[in-house]
């Protein structure tokens, strides 16, 4: 037996109607003539066999059957819409405006270098930051894109893995020189540390070694924040050591300013994510700003 195609075009006009309320708003947004809208609806409920709308003088409702097809519908009616939406971007320049979350230190440290060559090359583009370390809901917060150092659970969301994120013990020489190298994590309880407070579980760090398997330990701590910038003025004055991520310090582990402890002992990394949401049709003008973080933060010097 052969099937037949689907009547998506139905399918939308169903959708636009449940959304509507009304077959005469329908109509007018969707640019058609009210028995159009209302034969597109019978013959959608000829071919099932089942009524989707209750109609009455007063009032339009949706039927079991009706509730039950209408989110099908009304991704079709999306997904329709997008479409055609990138169909038209991709005939122009991109344009228009892209959300997008990041986090509060990556986003002024690294993000921000990357904007004046992307202003000059997409003057059509603007671009709307929140820069935060909270983990924001792209759907329901209206974010086109977020970047985000984490280890990602099981999500709807889309993922594109841009580079590693190393998590580095970090201590000027002066501290070092003054309290000692710490060689085994059991030492650090002697050491002054700094912590962030955004990760995991407060002031608990675990290392592991090629040899020695792994270690968790609690170091007393003098200085806790949500903010790991902040912790460099006083890694740097000598005032104790930190878990610091790798783009917060490279440029002073370079100079000399900081060095790493415990270079045996490592700290499970972080990746630097592009996250999408669920939709793989995205308009031109986002994808666009998807493509330029992709070469440029997978390029830097901290990347791995």
């Amino acid at each position: 037996m052969t099937r037949r195609l689907p009547d998506l075009e139905a399918w939308a006009i169903f959708a636009k109607v449940a959304q509507c309320g009304s077959f005469a708003r329908a109509a007018r947004e969707l640019g058609l003539s009210n028995p159009t809208v209302s034969k597109a609806i019978a013959r959608l409920e000829a071919r099932l066999g089942v009524a989707l709308l209750a109609r009455t003088s007063r009032r339009l409702s949706l039927t079991d059957g009706g509730r039950g097809a209408l989110e099908r519908a009304t991704r079709i009616l999306s997904e329709g819409e997008a479409v055609e939406d990138e169909a038209v971007e991709q005939s122009q320049l991109p344009r228009g405006l892209v959300r997008i979350s990041a986090p509060l230190s990556f986003g002024i440290a690294h993000v921000g270098e990357t904007l004046p060559a992307f202003l000059a090359a997409w003057p059509d583009i603007v671009l709307d930051f929140a820069l935060s370390d909270r983990h924001v809901d792209l759907v329901a917060d209206g974010f086109d894109l977020a970047l985000r150092i984490a280890t990602l659970e099981d999500s709807s969301l889309l993922a594109r893995r841009l580079c590693a994120v190393r998590i580095l013990l970090v201590a000027s020489p002066g501290y070092l020189d003054a309290h000692g190298r710490p060689t085994h994590p059991a030492q650090l309880k002697d050491h002054a540390a700094m912590a962030y407070t955004g990760g995991g579980p407060r002031g608990v760090w675990r290392f592991s070694h090629a040899l020695f398997g792994e270690e968790t330990v609690t170091p007393p701590v003098r200085l806790w924040c949500d903010n790991a910038d902040m912790m460099n003025p006083a890694l740097l004055a000598g005032q104790g050591l930190a878990l610091q991520p790798e783009f917060l310090v490279w440029r002073e582990l370079r100079s000399g300013a900081l060095e790493i402890a415990m270079p045996d002992w490592t700290v499970q990394p972080l990746a630097l994510h592009l996250i999408m949401p669920p939709s793989p049709l995205r308009p031109l003008r986002v994808q666009v700003v998807i493509d330029h973080f992709a070469r440029a933060l997978a390029a830097a010097p901290w990347a791995h």
